[in-house]
């Protein structure tokens, strides 16, 4: 247990590596068209001519498999435990704290809010 303990601290610290030197991927010419530089997000480039495809000197990279983080720790918080959304304080019952770090739902209202946190201290 304590290996595995070791080796999932070890994975986080190669994600957050590679999260430090992975580029912004944007779309094939965001630079260019106002109706891009509004919405830049990810589209990949399918021309025939695409120097973006191509791979050629000087274009922005192209979002490939080698940028992913390690499978283990794939979708785990920062510090390594596992986020679970709660939306009452029944919820937490279920949860391991050792293993679970929890987010309150955004359509929990004030009131529910405040008994999970009390429910989540205690």
């Amino acid at each position: 247990m304590v290996e595995q303990g070791k080796d999932i601290e070890r994975l986080l610290r190669i994600r957050r590596r590679l999260k430090a030197r992975k580029p912004v991927f944007l779309r094939n010419l965001w630079w260019k068209f106002p109706k891009f530089k509004n919405d830049p997000k990810w589209r990949k480039p399918k021309g025939i001519d695409n120097p973006m495809r191509l791979r050629l000197k000087g274009r922005p990279p192209i979002v490939e498999v080698g940028y992913r983080s390690p499978a283990a720790v794939r979708g785990l918080h920062p510090t390594g435990l596992q986020p679970v959304t709660v939306s009452n304080p029944a919820e937490l019952d279920r949860l391991d704290p050792a293993r679970h770090i929890v987010y309150i739902a955004s359509g929990v209202g004030l009131r529910k809010r405040l008994e999970i946190i009390e429910k989540a201290k205690a």
